[in-house]
């Protein structure tokens, strides 16, 4: 999702990440400064914080508690997200929501990411409890590709791409996986603590674009927006495993837009998307 970053087609090929250093660990002074200004966030409800670089799973945490501080602590689940990555985030970074409105099922939060360098992000995320409805309808199924196993070799990213080493990742690599299609299980490789929820969202988009397939090889892309839709009250799956799976039905003159779905372990839709690219290749 990073903005002007260049996508890996296979985990040995290398990847130049201009926004890697936006990935990299937090530092213990800014797990410090989180724990105060989640404090902070509890005393005025101002709905802003303050940190340096960060892992992106801390990023969506930071999201949620600025959420949470708007809609109080206990808001309804998570349904849908609308994301623009407008431009690259340097240095301290800011994080802060707004409630556009709160109406009797849904509420509306905006978020806004920024940096020295300006805006960087901004998210309108939707959060809606259950309604009762006289419709119950569902289709589709998980693509034919077991969940890896214990003994199952799997890959930890690429050492030159910092926020791809959080994962852990399986890629459907047969004649069964169209060319403009990726497939693969992916999890987090730290999730301990995490509300399901944020782990999702945090793997959600860890797969290349599917135009890259197209291209054969690693190319400067650009991800402008992504939507996100959450099928169900709240995602569960075994052993922190999700199936991913992105595909495009049209990539021409540098602009991609791509479908991308999410099963759990059991096969059970939880997650659908879609994504524009920019490609400067």
């Amino acid at each position: 999702m990073t903005p002007s970053r260049l996508h890996p087609r296979h985990p040995d090929e290398c990847q130049d990440d201009e926004g890697s250093k936006d990935h990299n660990d937090q530092s213990e002074t800014g797990d410090r400064r989180l724990g105060a200004d989640r404090g902070r966030l509890a005393r005025d409800g101002a709905g802003e914080l303050v940190a340096g670089p960060h892992r992106l799973w801390r990023l969506f945490r930071r999201a949620r508690a600025a959420c949470r501080a708007e809609l109080g602590h206990r808001p309804p689940p998570l349904r849908s997200a609308q994301v623009s990555f407008i431009g690259p985030l340097s240095g301290e970074i800011t994080i802060r929501a707004q409630r556009l409105r709160r109406g009797r099922n849904a509420a509306f939060v905006q978020v806004d990411v920024k940096s020295a360098a300006g805006l960087g992000l901004r998210a309108t995320f939707v959060f809606m409890g259950p309604v009762a409805s006289r419709v119950d309808h569902q289709t589709g199924g998980a693509p034919e590709f077991p969940m890896p196993g214990p003994d199952t070799q799997t890959f930890r990213g690429h050492s030159a791409v910092a926020f791809s080493r959080n994962f852990d990742l399986l890629d459907r690599r047969d004649d069964g996986v169209g060319p403009s299609e990726w497939l693969r299980w992916a999890r987090l490789a730290d999730r301990a603590g995490l509300d399901p929820t944020v782990e999702l969202i945090a793997i959600a988009d860890c797969l290349p674009p599917a135009a890259l397939k197209l291209l054969g090889g690693p190319a400067p892309l650009s991800s402008m927006t992504w939507l996100l839709n959450i099928l169900g009250p709240r995602p569960v799956t075994r052993d922190g495993w999700w199936l991913l799976r992105a595909t495009t039905d049209y990539t021409r003159e540098g602009s991609s837009s791509q479908q991308m779905a999410i099963w759990n372990a059991d096969g059970t839709p939880v997650a659908e998307q879609m994504q524009s690219v920019a490609i400067f290749a």
